[in-house]
């Protein structure tokens, strides 16, 4: 794999522990109410909900990783987790802020594009 693609796949990877950390541990904090506009009393009735969300955020930076160490199987996993990213970025965009889309699918999409590229 060259250097760019994983590179490009430790981003991904990254943003997604990022979300998880927001979303498990810091979304009823200051922070993290900041970070994605949030009232305390919103925040606090939907903390249950944002943490099952940052779990699954943790799941496809797992699964990355997984793609990463890899020997046997490792292109294929990466396929599967960065198109999970793509899909889940791009049904955000569409369902709750445009911006989920270059912060969450957009970087998967510049991940997914050069490991196929370098593949051919």
């Amino acid at each position: 794999m060259q250097p760019a693609t994983t590179i490009s796949v430790i981003v991904v990877i990254i943003l997604h522990l990022l979300f998880l950390l927001l979303e498990m541990f810091l979304w009823r904090r200051p922070l993290g109410r900041k970070i994605f506009g949030l009232r305390e009393d919103f925040a606090k009735a939907s903390a249950a909900l944002a943490a099952n969300q940052g779990l699954y955020n943790g799941f496809l930076a797992a699964g990355l990783i997984w793609g990463l160490v890899s020997e046997s199987l490792g292109l294929d996993i990466l396929i599967f987790f960065l198109s999970c990213v793509i899909v889940a970025g791009v049904y955000g965009a569409f369902t709750v802020k445009k911006i989920i889309f270059w912060i969450q699918a957009f970087p998967a999409i510049i991940a997914l594009a050069l490991l196929t590229w370098s593949q051919t």
